[in-house]
């Protein structure tokens, strides 16, 4: 047998351009940082990411417990998902936001609301292309236009225009080239809500620049002051000109179970559901049962969820109010957006409350370059640790 001698230089791997072309993880990157701290024996309270502390309802556990020994769920599922899911995410928008859907060509099933953020780009755009992105914005919006090898034109969110975007503002040029925008409310990061004439402004806007709306509704059971947030899809026209993302993680504390739903324009619907035959066999079935019965149960968990988020907000911003930091309380989401105090960048004063503190806040500008001057604080600790946060960050008397 003949032995083959090892060549000198070394075997290398390759990536395709698109690997080298993903923006960094910003929430990686924070995690990192946070761990370090905590390995080092410090008692860190983590206000920097948006992973909800609350478990799943009891019900919702017993559901998938029992469907678990369901013998039709140790198959492979449905390509598209079961109908019964895709009926109940129809008939929960329904009855909350009054919007009638087809579950068979209307609703898609997604392995989370990330996945159908980056797919979407996927679908839509080419090279050249351009991707309409808020500016602060969830940054995995970015990963999906990088995929697809397209461009950003940003849509600055500023606080005198409510963290709404001004379309008169776009570059013409940009617009010749957009396909797709990506809008969110109840916001993250800013904690903003859009009113109902926002989305008739977004709908004629896209209706004239040819631009497909991709609405992120993932936070849409948490509004606050008795103010329920707007659907995208409630808007006469929506569906003619976009889709909106729904999930389960916030509104029922499942963000591990990964189940989300596309839902609108029946063309970006087939073309969601065609990509992703390619890539899934839809979700395991139990996980598929027990969403089914997260959304047609009683909604009293959601309701008792936006109550808790309610108080534990009220109780930071007065708690913020009392050390001298002062912001205007967000409207919806469980993100509170802050202002940094004079003499810091919202890099420096998320790494020296990390620091000093031992509490950890993400950079505004993590989210965008209209992101700097803030910090992203996540009311996802208990109001006593979130008044400790506070009292931590007062000690260095930052705000006179």
């Amino acid at each position: 047998m003949t032995k083959v001698s090892p060549t000198t230089s070394p075997f290398t791997i390759q990536p395709a351009d698109r690997m080298n072309g993903l923006p960094t993880q910003f929430f990686a990157t924070l995690v990192r940082k946070a761990n370090e701290q905590i390995a080092a024996g410090h008692d860190v309270i983590n206000l920097g990411q948006g992973n909800p502390d609350r478990p799943t309802p009891p019900h919702i556990v017993a559901s998938i417990q029992e469907a678990a020994a369901n013998p039709l769920y140790h198959k492979y599922p449905p390509f598209s998902g079961f109908p019964f899911l895709k009926q109940a995410i129809a008939q929960r928008y329904k009855e909350d936001h009054n919007v009638d859907l087809d579950p068979e060509t209307e609703v898609a099933i997604l392995f989370g609301g990330k996945t159908g953020l980056i797919e979407i780009a996927q679908c839509l755009l080419n090279p050249g292309d351009v991707c309409l992105v808020p500016d602060p914005g969830y940054p995995d919006y970015w990963s999906g236009v990088a995929l697809a090898g397209a461009e950003m034109a940003f849509m600055p969110l500023r606080e005198e225009n409510n963290f709404l975007p001004d379309y008169s503002q776009l570059n013409e040029s940009d617009l010749n080239r957009a396909k797709l925008m990506f809008i969110n409310y109840p916001n993250n990061p800013t904690g903003a809500t859009a009113p109902a004439s926002f989305y008739e402004e977004t709908v004629e806007f896209a209706h004239k620049n040819g631009v497909v709306v991709a609405s992120d509704f993932a936070y849409g059971a948490i509004g606050f002051d008795g103010q329920k947030p707007v659907s995208f899809l409630q808007t006469p026209g929506a569906k003619e000109v976009g889709i909106e993302f729904y999930t389960l993680s916030k509104t029922y504390n499942m963000a591990g179970w990964r189940v989300g739903f596309a839902l609108g324009n029946r063309e970006v619907i087939r073309l969601i559901n065609l990509m992703q035959d390619h890539y899934y066999c839809s979700l395991f079935g139990g996980i598929q049962a027990a969403a089914a019965t997260a959304l047609t149960a009683s909604q009293d968990c959601v309701t008792e969820l936006r109550d808790v988020y309610e108080s534990r907000r009220n109780a930071l911003y007065t708690a913020l109010a009392s050390i001298g930091w002062h912001a205007r309380p967000s409207q919806g989401s469980f993100f509170s957006w802050l202002p940094v105090p004079k003499g810091h960048s919202s890099q420096s004063l998320a790494d020296l409350l990390l620091q000093e503190a031992k509490v950890v806040v993400a950079p505004g500008v993590g989210f965008g370059t209209h992101g700097e001057g803030y910090v992203r604080l996540g009311l996802l600790s208990s109001e006593e640790r979130l008044a400790e946060a506070v009292q931590r960050i007062g000690k260095l008397n930052l705000f006179g």
